[in-house]
């Protein structure tokens, strides 16, 4: 949350205490954190006084996150979608314009769902998939809203794997590991209603130009999206088609500036597209349904 990289110093005013340093205060660490570069440094130092048990494990907290390790990171959980999901280091940090691709989903699950009439057989649960899930956040926050539905998520990175497992096994959700569509059960083929991606995007040479937040602490491998940005989504558009229900729906996390490629891409596949932007949430997603006769 925008502290850059830079050398560890001395808290201001610390002083020994019996060979060890005084706790830390609160205006303290906002001084120390601000002076770093962080932002919302008085937020940032209320959740990393609440956080922690004792003056030591504070002290290396603040240290970590003047040196740029993501807060998420340190304290173990980032917010998203109006809850937290357990967020392990070296695994992408969930951002707020995902929550868009969250909202999207939930219209269509819960619309439909709401659409019922009172006297009708309930269907078989909706199976719904996070690929490219990271942390499990999308499907987590999904499941909270929607526990009818059958979902699965996928990832390649173990360190991602594991973490969705925490987040989403408890909600009931089923994790697997692996690149893209063969992670997923062969059973699941055609029978797909809700497709979530929020593919690598971020094109090879623009990784250079991120903060160092997620540039130094992130996988490579959840930000590089090849040398347009575009990659995993020509490898989604083309195999997802073959993946969703007849009455399936693609819903794709991309930039703004990229969305129009990105609508070109899933209509090439054979999707009908509308491009859905946030500004409250600076997020872009590209909708896909299957068209009539694709399969």
């Amino acid at each position: 949350m925008g502290c850059p990289e830079g050398g560890v110093q001395p808290p201001p005013g610390s002083r020994a205490v019996h060979g060890q340093s005084a706790p830390l205060g609160f205006n303290q660490i906002v001084s120390r954190l601000r002076s770093a570069g962080c932002v919302f440094a008085e937020d940032e130092a209320r959740l990393l006084l609440a956080g922690r048990a004792g003056p030591a494990e504070l002290s290396l907290s603040v240290q970590r996150r003047v040196e740029g390790v993501p807060l998420e990171h340190i304290l173990g959980w980032a917010g998203f979608a109006g809850g937290r999901v357990v967020v392990e280091p070296g695994v992408f940090v969930p951002r707020r314009r995902t929550e868009l691709l969250v909202s999207e989903a939930l219209d269509l699950l819960l619309g439909e769902a709401l659409g019922l009439p009172p006297d009708a057989a309930l269907p078989a649960p909706p199976v719904v998939v996070d690929l490219c899930c990271g942390s499990g956040a999308v499907g987590t926050a999904i499941l909270r809203s929607a526990p009818h539905v059958e979902l699965h998520a996928a990832d390649i990175e173990p360190a991602a794997v594991r973490c969705a497992r925490r987040n989403l096994e408890p909600l009931g959700g089923q994790v697997h590991a692996g690149d893209l569509f063969a992670a997923l059960p062969r059973e699941l083929r055609g029978r797909i209603r809700v497709l979530v991606v929020n593919a690598p995007y971020v094109p090879t040479e623009a990784i250079r130009t991120m903060p160092p937040e997620a540039r130094l602490y992130e996988p490579a491998a959840s930000l590089d999206g090849g040398p347009d940005g575009l990659d995993f989504h020509r490898q989604v558009a083309t195999e997802g088609v073959h993946w969703l229900a007849p009455d399936g729906h693609l819903f794709i996390e991309t930039s703004e500036q990229q969305a129009a490629a990105t609508s070109d891409i899933l209509a090439a596949a054979g999707f009908g597209t509308r491009t859905v932007h946030s500004e409250e949430v600076d997020g872009t997603v590209v909708v896909g349904r299957v068209a009539a006769g694709t399969h």
